[in-house]
């Protein structure tokens, strides 16, 4: 496989706390069936991925309770803040992230929502295994330690 690249776009929403409740295997950058209003919603920074997630429904993923507010200077045309929007992937990608669900028990998450560098609307969707609470205490300490850490190394020199 090619390297991944990290992406340098406009940052409109990140799900910081999926990587706190699950174990990231794999991502995938994914592109998004969107109305003029979403779009023009999301320009200005609006939106909430915190309890969305995606679906495998019919052959097509979809993202599901994703928040993108009405857009202020829409009229009647304006869209639905909470509708489901279909994910934009190729087959064997769709194939791939389908069988990590059915087969290993995974779990579709989205980890952010951003603009590339050529303005189009991209979700970065990964494959995930739910942590166990002790896993996420471990987590907990381990992100304490490295703080202290830090503080020390700080004050030390």
């Amino acid at each position: 496989m090619a390297p991944k690249k990290e992406h340098s776009g406009k940052t409109v929403a990140e799900n910081r706390k999926a990587r706190f409740s699950y174990e990231i295997e794999d991502t995938l950058e994914a592109g998004l069936v969107l109305t003029g209003t979403e779009v023009k919603s999301l320009r200005e920074g609006k939106a909430n991925i915190q309890e969305s997630y995606a679906s495998v429904e019919d052959g097509e993923i979809w993202l599901i309770n994703s928040y993108v507010p009405e857009y202020s200077g829409g009229n009647r045309f304006n869209h639905e803040p909470k509708r489901r929007r279909k994910l934009l992937l190729n087959k064997r990608e769709m194939a791939r992230m389908s069988q990590a669900v059915e087969r290993e028990g995974m779990t579709m998450v989205p980890l952010k929502l951003y603009f590339n560098e050529q303005g189009r609307a991209k979700l970065l969707l990964a494959t995930a295994k739910g942590k166990k609470l002790h896993d996420k205490r471990e987590t907990q300490k381990k992100r304490d330690w490295g703080r202290e850490k830090a503080r020390l190394l700080k004050d030390r020199g």
